[in-house]
């Protein structure tokens, strides 16, 4: 074997590495994210706390990326553990600021925790970060009217923020919005996917 052959055995390895690392963490967080869609949430602590342990920054390859904090941070929240996703979920919105999601399950971690100011400061300020979302998408006029067509989410997002709920009330729908904007992801990238003659076999458990 020659020099230039030796020199490149060690890259090679190195990227064929990194890529099986990278397909093992999206593999951890789709488990996790079906795991939460079918009402598993112990079971996405487990994929998603391995997923976020290898690659902390992962994003999902959707239109709405969405981070393995935050559905760690969501998977921690749904099983009534407050503490650890009240820390993982503020990493989250610290580190992603644009991320829905991560503001609006801090603000329903916070809301039942107790800290009911902030908590409910969080949670509108993740659905209107929704709404804001699906108003950007809508506007592609290529794609845009395969992303919540009948305004179910956004109008159910304007009738919450308008109303003068308590917080119960506050939380309850938030949680209902939560897991329609997650599902919509899923939903509309199988709907693109149609259209382009392709198919689409990720996504959630819908």
């Amino acid at each position: 074997m020659n020099k230039t052959k030796q020199a490149l055995v060690p890259t090679c390895l190195s990227a064929l590495i990194y890529v099986s690392g990278c397909a093992g963490v999206g593999q951890d967080v789709l488990a996790g994210r079906n795991a939460l869609q079918t009402g598993r949430p112990t079971d996405a602590v487990s994929y998603l706390m391995r997923a976020a342990a290898a690659d902390p920054d992962y994003r999902t390859p959707d239109r709405v990326p969405e981070r393995v904090l935050t559905y760690l941070g969501r998977a921690y929240y749904e099983t009534g553990n407050d503490s650890d996703a009240r820390k993982t979920l503020e990493k989250a919105v610290s580190t992603h600021q644009d991320d829905p999601l991560a503001h609006l399950y801090l603000g329903l971690t916070l809301l039942r925790d107790g800290d009911r100011e902030r908590g409910r400061k969080e949670i509108e300020s993740g659905l209107k970060a929704i709404d804001d979302t699906l108003e950007y998408i809508a506007s592609d006029r290529v794609y845009g009217f395969y992303w919540d067509p009948g305004m179910d989410i956004r109008n159910d997002v304007r009738k919450t923020l308008a109303a003068k709920l308590d917080g119960a009330e506050l939380a309850m729908a938030g949680q209902r919005i939560g897991k329609q904007f997650d599902e919509e992801i899923d939903r509309a990238r199988r709907d693109e996917a149609r259209s382009r003659g392709g198919s689409d076999s990720g996504g959630g458990g819908n």
